[in-house]
């Protein structure tokens, strides 16, 4: 199996080239790169991916593309340390090594955490829920717990949001498993949301939920918000916790 060192880098795709190896990886959107778009993460990416001189396979047709699948990214502004996507190559390489050349070959607060072969299924399909932190600076965690609670109450909480094809309303209170407030340390006050979210269409985001906390409960935000996604992957039904989803491929023989 390939370390990578001494992979030729091609200057010109070449289609014809099989997959012989999936790649699934999960990198981290930290500090002042959360507000990094997804387009322009994907650009930053596939340079990576040149810098690291990974194999990578490329599309058939006039404009080839490498093959490169992205996975639920998530919103811009929104810090995460489990974002996910699947590479594939055309020689086997070290998950290991693909991992610190792309980490490497990545700037500061985009950072590759985990590189595994890919099993059987579809990452997509693993990708069920996501939990959240969400912290609320200058929010007393009285005032939030009170607006958490009649959001809970309710059966339904419609948001709207602006999508490519106009104003849309939706409910934020049916995909949203279960919310809780704590105070963060510290001699200023500041609240701690945790939130597990279902993910359905459309998917319902925190800025979904602090609308629906401010049109339920009256939640007043002064300062911005910063939300940072601590997971994402199978969703147990009885439990409402959120598994690993690489945990199938590591766990293959």
């Amino acid at each position: 199996m390939s370390t990578l060192e001494g992979t030729p880098n091609p200057e010109a795709p070449n289609p014809q080239l099989p997959i012989v190896q999936k790649l699934r990886v999960r990198y981290a959107k930290r500090d002042r790169l959360r507000f990094t778009s997804h387009r322009d993460f994907c650009r930053a990416f596939e340079r990576a991916v040149r810098r690291a001189r990974l194999p990578i396979g490329f599309s058939s047709g006039y404009s080839p593309h490498p093959k490169i699948s992205y996975a639920n990214a998530s919103p811009t502004g929104a810090g995460s340390e489990a974002e996910y996507l699947e590479i594939g190559l055309t020689e086997p390489c070290d998950p290991a090594a693909v991992r610190q050349a792309l980490d490497d070959s990545l700037p500061p607060g985009l950072d590759v955490l985990e590189v595994v072969v890919a099993g059987q299924g579809a990452l997509a399909d693993r990708l069920q829920a996501s939990v959240w932190t969400i912290r609320l600076p200058d929010v007393d965690v009285d005032a939030a717990q009170a607006a958490v609670d009649a959001f809970l109450a309710a059966d339904a909480v419609e948001v709207e949001r602006m999508t490519k094809k106009g104003v849309r309303t939706f409910d934020a209170r049916g995909d949203t498993l279960s919310l809780g407030v704590a105070a963060a340390d510290g001699d200023q006050p500041c609240a701690i949301l945790t939130v597990v979210l279902r993910h359905d269409t459309p998917s319902v985001r925190p800025d979904d939920v602090l609308a629906g906390l401010r049109s339920r409960g009256g939640l007043q935000v002064e300062q911005t918000p910063v939300a940072i996604r601590l997971a994402q992957g199978p969703l147990d039904e009885e439990t409402g916790t959120v598994g690993d989803p690489l945990a199938p491929d590591r766990d293959a023989p």
